[in-house]
This record gives structure tokens, sequence and C-alpha cells, in this order.
């Protein structure tokens, strides 16, 4: 079954709440929940930091980092002076790390962002999601090999693993992979421009001016 509206973060209506209070895809649960016990069963406390986000959820995001409101980090984790950037350098740093509302694999319920929980509180120096933390000696290192042997046996993939001046490398992000083949799919640029130009979204006119360049290099990442 396709909702139409369902990949752009609309309306979709094959979600399951977690008693985490996560929402996933019906037919992600079973496969995560049992990648999760495996872990644990190996010293991991691998746990969800994202999961089911829908569009105005992506869309506070994009708007909160458009304003300033949030660091924006280069492709290295390095933050990045807010003030020096212009609107397509804003564009460009947002998209590094999050998605365009509608354009996020989150809005599937098929994809996640895991971390080690135990590990992170035993930590510091804090936790900001970036690469070095899944490098050697950043806190979940441990559950990131863990993932390279494991998550595949459980229906998982690393959607972004290569850096090609698209998304950044994120070894926290998990996606189904036979889930999320169906809204791969689904993708096209005109609905997605449709989308936004109906949005309350900050900088919409400069994103928009590229949208086909965006689609390509951001939402399908094919990079540049």
């Amino acid at each position: 079954m396709k909702c139409n509206n369902a990949w752009l973060g609309i309306d979709n209506p094959f979600l399951t709440a977690l008693a985490s209070g996560f929402e996933l895809h019906e037919a992600v649960v079973e496969d995560w929940l049992a990648l999760q016990q495996a872990a644990q069963a190996d010293g991991i406390d691998c746990q969800l930091l994202s999961s089911y986000r829908n569009f105005h959820r992506q869309l506070q995001i994009w708007n909160k980092k458009w304003r300033g409101e949030a660091t924006l980090f280069d492709k290295y984790g390095v933050a990045l002076d807010y003030r020096q950037l212009d609107d397509n350098g804003k564009i460009e740093a947002i998209l590094t790390w999050s998605a365009l509302p509608g354009g996020s694999r989150h809005h599937w319920g098929t994809d996640i962002d895991v971390f080690d929980k135990r590990a992170v509180e035993q930590c510091d120096n804090g936790f900001d999601l970036v690469d070095a933390e899944y490098r050697s000696g950043g806190p979940c290192y441990p559950l990131a090999q863990w993932l390279d042997n494991n998550l595949s046996r459980f229906g998982f993939f690393r959607p972004f693993t290569e850096d090609n001046n698209g998304v950044s490398v994120e070894l926290w992000h998990l996606s189904h992979a036979k889930t999320a083949a169906d809204f791969e799919q689904q993708r096209n640029v005109n609905a997605l421009a449709d989308v936004i130009a109906g949005a309350d979204m900050e900088g919409k006119d400069a994103v928009l001016s590229r949208i086909d360049e965006l689609y390509h290099r951001y939402v399908l990442n094919e990079g540049i």
C-alpha cells in the first residue's frame, strides 16, 4: 500500500509507536528491536536519537537553523559563524546535516539515528552528533564498529557513507532497506517544490531558485 504524501512527511499511515515514544514504520519495528537486542547482548546500549519526523517538525528544524538559533557545522563537524553566511551558504550548511522539509528520509518511518546511550552518558565532553563521536576515541565508536559488522543481517544499511559534496557521512543514520525502497521510488522534485512553496519556510525563495540542483545533490545525495 502506498500513500502519495507519506514520502513528503504528510499523512503517513504506516506508523507504529514504540514504548520509548518514537514512531517507526510498522514494517521496521521487528527488525529494529532485534538489532537493538543483539547490540545489548554484545554490551552496546544502542538507542534511538531520532526516528519518524513529519514535515512540520523538519520545517521547525530548518527555520531554527536558518535564523541562527541552532549551530551550523561544516562537513567536518566544525562550527560555522552564522553571521558570515549568505543565503546560499546557509542552504549548504544546513543541508550538509539536515534535510529539506519534504526531503528527509526520516519522513518515511524507515530511517533512524542511533547512539550508545550508556557510553555518551559516561562521557564528560557533551554530545553534538558529529562524525568524530563515531570514530576512534569517540563514545560511539564501538557502536559504529558493531553496526559495520551487524546491521545488514537485520535489513538495515547506511544511506550516507560517502562524502561527495552532498549530505555528510552519517555513521549514526540507518535505513531499513526493503521498506525505504518504496519511498525512494516515489520521490520527485515537482512535488517537493510544491510543498515547500506552500510552507512558511525561511529562505524558501532562495531554495526554490535552486530546487533542481538541491534535489539531486542533497535529497538524492548524488552530490556534485
